[in-house]
């Protein structure tokens, strides 16, 4: 279990004339993020990132003395002759984790490749050339920042990320930053063809004709998000994500090789071991609390 040293505790307890609000408001106007204070070449965590010890205890993962692992979905033949197979293990997947991994899905290997390595090089570009994307306005469609709750949480997390938002429709290629424009694009249009897919195996899924979800319309809107965690000089202190659900139908999740995921499962964290070419699958919140059929 991580513990506090001496730096974070006398920071916590003893620091009376610590101005939060002021640290938050200086970092955030810097518009460089995580990454900025990573190139700057601190060697502390700055308070603002520094989370209580109730976020930090019990994260390291058992899973390996339980057996748990999540489950693993191959959609070959999801179309044809393995549809009912493929559905079945989709709901004993949500109905019992929430969350499972597939193989086989679609997405060309290629283009995650691409996916990832473009929101790698964005982040990693000099302050300069992305600090005019850094907004914390949701209308905006296109933008950069550093935790979206960075004013509201206890604790910042060690993260910055990049968000294209296709919920309005098509987004404007010329939106998109050149640097990884193309493999957004390519993403994305993938993306939506798995979506649709998937729409159809939930909806069956659930006992329903294969078109019920897509008629609510309940997965019709998108958004790519495009998180980096650079490498933090004391990583015993802080997160890079806190734990939390999603507040969404469904998510889809690109992960990379580094791993990092955790799924909660009969009170063990577990982690989601990254398999070559897998999509995770993350039944949302809303999904599970829609009104009308019984959900997962």
């Amino acid at each position: 279990m991580p513990t506090l040293s001496s730096h974070a505790q006398f920071i916590t307890c003893c620091d009376r004339d610590y101005d939060r609000a002021k640290e938050l408001q200086e970092f955030d106007e810097t518009k460089a993020g995580v990454k900025g204070l990573v190139d700057s070449g601190v060697t502390k965590v700055p308070r603002i990132f520094i989370h209580p010890p109730e976020n930090l205890r019990g994260l390291s993962s058992n899973s390996n003395g339980t057996g748990l692992q999540v489950p693993i979905i191959d959609l070959r033949g999801c179309q044809d002759f393995r549809r009912r197979d493929v559905i079945d293990g989709i709901r004993e997947a949500s109905e019992t984790w929430g969350f499972f991994q597939m193989i086989n899905h679609g997405v060309p290997l290629d283009v995650m490749d691409s996916m990832l390595e473009g929101v790698k090089k964005f982040h990693e570009q000099q302050v300069e050339a992305k600090k005019e994307l850094y907004s914390r306005d949701g209308t905006k469609r296109v933008r950069y920042y550093c935790n979206g709750d960075l004013f509201l949480s206890k604790a910042a997390t060690w993260r910055d990320s990049v968000i294209f938002d296709f919920q309005d429709g098509v987004l404007d290629p010329e939106a998109v930053p050149p640097i990884c424009r193309e493999a957004v694009s390519k993403f994305e249009k993938h993306i939506a063809e798995l979506k649709t897919s998937l729409a159809e195996l939930l909806s069956e899924a659930l006992g329903l004709g294969s078109d019920y979800l897509s008629g609510t319309e309940c997965m019709k809107s998108e958004t790519v998000m495009g998180h980096y965690y650079p490498a933090c000089p004391e990583p015993e202190l802080t997160l890079g994500i806190v734990n939390h659900s999603d507040s969404s139908f469904l998510t889809l999740l690109l992960q990379d090789h580094h791993g990092g995921l955790q799924v909660l499962q009969e009170n063990h964290w577990v982690d989601v071991v990254p398999v070559k070419g897998a999509l995770l699958a993350n039944i949302g919140d809303l999904m599970q609390v829609k009104k009308g059929p019984p959900s997962f």
